[in-house]
């Protein structure tokens, strides 16, 4: 690798700065759209990507609403949180993200951001705040602990969370119950202004690396490991494999293809369609042909 770096240490920079660039490479960010209610029972409606599931027995969420960057103020949702030991945390679909961003204007504590964003209130089966309608699943929250990482502005408060409901739209599942992730058309958010959405060509699946031993990268022929033709990714799915093919495996291939590559940039090509396709097999056969002093 030949890359060069920036350097950047938090004290160097305001955090306006660091805060900026830490979040555009940490992303894409799930969205908590976390509905509270205070002690008077004002609703309160508010997204924070600082956000992730963190167990599931017991079910744990964690988001943080950070102390405001230019005056170090909390907003109303850790009040709330702190006087009612509450919430409900609701993700964020592509239909609504611009609804969502309308609700994270700094609305009055008297302001319901239902109203002002346009949501539906669902009553809720055990907290008191309402679940947002429009959001393709929710979970109903009691706060276990709040962790404050500091008292000035960018300083984090770790509300961390246990599920005690958890709510999805019988629209977003598919014919077996399990969700679909298509159907959930969920977004991330970025750095800066940009959000990224998950749905059609975004979505992607890997491989889980066998439970058997595998070759792995070290395990790889030089060759094929320095190889120019194959991506860091592609290396990877062939390093996920348990046994590199003999040459009596190879030699029976090659007797089975009818129209067979003449070169050894056709037969890298061959290869990569085959790991696209997760043929790994295949691929690897492809490339020991590329590559016929590999042992």
């Amino acid at each position: 690798m030949n890359f060069t770096y920036k350097t950047t240490h938090p004290q160097d920079v305001k955090t306006a700065e660091f805060h900026g660039l830490m979040l555009a490479a940490i992303g894409p960010r799930p969205i908590a759209f976390v509905s509270t209610v205070d002690s008077n029972g004002n609703v309160n409606l508010a997204p924070f990507s600082f956000f992730n599931a963190f167990g599931s027995n017991p079910p744990t969420l964690i988001f943080s609403p950070a102390r405001r960057g230019r005056d170090a103020t909390t907003k109303h949702t850790l009040h709330n949180v702190e006087a009612t030991g509450q919430c409900v945390v609701n993700v964020v679909s592509y239909p609504m993200v611009e609804q969502m961003s309308l609700a994270s204007c700094e609305f009055g504590a008297e302001v319901n951001e239902f109203d002002k964003a346009g949501f539906t209130e669902i009553p809720s089966e055990i907290v008191k705040a309402p679940r947002v309608g429009e959001s393709p699943a929710s979970f109903e929250c009691e706060v276990v602990q709040i962790i404050k990482t500091g008292e000035y502005g960018g300083a984090g408060n770790l509300v961390i969370c246990r599920v005690v409901a958890m709510h999805f739209r019988e629209d977003v599942l598919g014919p077996d119950g399990k969700v679909d992730q298509f159907k959930m058309d969920l977004v991330g958010r970025m750095g800066f202004e940009y959000y990224c959405r998950a749905n059609a060509d975004s979505i992607f699946e890997v491989p889980k690396p066998t439970l058997k031993d595998v070759i792995g990268f070290d395990g790889l022929p030089t060759e094929i490991r320095e190889s120019d033709q194959l991506t860091g990714n592609e290396l990877a799915r062939l390093a996920n494999w348990a046994i590199i093919p003999d040459e009596s495996e190879v030699q029976n291939y090659v007797s089975t293809q009818i129209a067979r590559p003449s070169t050894k940039k056709d037969w890298i090509h061959l290869a990569k369609n085959h790991l696209k396709a997760m043929e790994i097999d295949l691929a690897w056969k492809c490339l020991l042909l590329a590559y016929p002093k590999v042992k």
